[in-house]
């Protein structure tokens, strides 16, 4: 057992070693900076040291490359010149390391930037049974009862993600119920939800720097688009995007999204900067009685893509699901503070749908929106998007909808001439149809 001084010994030893490369900065090479900081902290540390790096899969490129490899380096001589063990916590295994260098600078020499791992530790995702145990420890310390539909709905906003998890409980414990003699119920664990996903957290921000990374975008894209992915490299990728956490596989089941809140963030994520980029006017969309007036909306919104949608799609990341996040951006803008948008998509399925749900004094106006993308080499997709439009209007239960379709092909007229709009009856439904 460890000695109530070993921290303190440790301490001393980590700042002996700090203090000798200040001293001695000139003399250190910096690509050697740190092997000799761990090389003199471990001289001077009392005992065995076990170090943890969190969120080393934050250094990039040559940096990563000049750590992983004085590690390496100093490898074989632990504990004299390293500490005793090293830990390398972050989102991915090291095998997943992508270090780009110059092609002048010299690599490590192999498949791997790091070949002396020893074993790979995955935190899995909780079940619900782990979720209600963990929630129950609260409960058991402070007294204060997570009701058992709250606990529920947490496991099926998270799917067991562990930060998710803990953070949910945390918003609701310290700081939406703080009274311990409240018990927490399912309506603070949904207020919590909709906190986190606004309130954009450390690993939410992190989330959205992953979804720019080019293995993540071919799964998550397809997913988005409705459309198929490539598969040459679809399995090597989607293996790596579910290891991240971002999707979840089922045999038979093409991949989705892997919980709810994620489900909520990522088109968020994807779609902030056209959110960001749109005037916040409340006036012209409002009807006297608080409703939305939605075919104004519309017509907003198409001369809004006839100013802005070329530059706008140049600079989309995920240029085959553009259309999708920038009309999502528009109605996220929109209905900020009045309401919020639901959103329906899964690989292969050709479309998005939308559904607006906006709050009245009497109660709530839902509006639904397809999305359908005309692409190279494929008919126009109008039949097929007012069949998939109605299916999801009889669903709602509304007598009405929309939808957009977007020509995306490269021998589509100039956007000036091809933007359109007209109301059509489909199987007792009456929809307005736009193309864009």
């Amino acid at each position: 057992m460890l000695s109530a001084e070993t921290p303190l010994a440790l301490s001393l030893g980590a700042r002996h070693a700090l203090c000798y490369c200040q001293a001695h900065k000139p003399q250190v090479a910096p690509e050697n900076r740190l092997l000799v900081y761990l090389t003199r902290w471990a001289e001077t540390a009392p005992l065995p040291v076990v170090l943890f790096l969190d969120e080393i899969d934050a250094l990039l490129d040559e940096t990563l490359l000049s750590v992983l490899r004085q590690l390496r380096d100093g490898y074989g001589e632990r504990p004299d010149r390293l500490p005793q063990s090293i830990g390398l916590i972050g989102l991915r295994d090291v095998r997943d390391y992508k270090v780009r260098i110059r092609p002048e600078r010299a690599s490590l020499g192999t498949s791997s930037p790091f070949n002396v791992k020893v074993r790979s530790l995955t935190l899995s995702s909780f079940t619900a049974d782990e979720v209600a145990a963990l929630y129950e420890q609260h409960t058991a310390e402070t007294g204060q009862r997570f009701e058992p539909h709250a606990v529920s709905l947490a496991w099926e906003l998270t799917r067991g993600q562990p930060w998710l998890v803990n953070a949910l409980a945390r918003q609701v414990v310290e700081k939406d119920v703080r009274d311990r003699s409240v018990a927490v119920t399912r309506a603070h664990v949904e207020a919590a939800k909709d906190t986190l996903i606004l309130r954009r957290d450390t690993h939410l921000d992190s989330l959205a720097d992953k979804l720019r990374e080019e293995r993540v975008r071919r799964v998550i894209e397809p997913i988005l688009a409705g459309v198929s992915p490539d598969a040459d490299r679809y399995d090597d990728d989607a293996a790596y995007v579910e290891d991240l956490g971002l999707i979840e596989r089922r045999m038979g089941a093409p991949p989705r999204i892997a919980n709810p809140i994620y489900h909520e963030v990522i088109p968020r994520a994807l779609a902030f900067a056209v959110q960001e980029s749109l005037p916040q006017r409340t006036v012209w969309y409002v009807g006297t009685d608080g409703s939305l007036l939605t075919d104004k909306l519309l017509d907003e919104f198409q001369a809004f893509w006839l100013q802005h949608a070329e530059p706008l799609l140049r600079q989309q990341a995920y240029p085959e699901a553009a259309p999708h996040l920038i009309f999502f951006g528009f109605l996220q803008r929109i209905v900020n503070g009045g309401g919020t948008v639901d959103r329906e998509y899964a690989v292969g399925s050709g479309r998005m749908d939308l559904c607006v749900r906006w709050r009245l004094a009497s109660g709530e106006q839902r509006e639904a929106f397809e999305i359908k993308v005309w692409r190279d080499k494929k008919a126009d997709p109008l039949a097929e998007g007012l069949e998939q439009l109605t299916d999801y209007l009889l669903r709602l239960g509304l007598g009405h909808g929309a939808l957009l379709v977007f020509d995306r092909r490269s021998i589509a007229p100039p956007i000036e001439e091809r933007c359109s709009s007209q109301q059509i009856a489909h199987r007792g439904k009456a929809i307005r149809v736009m193309r864009l």
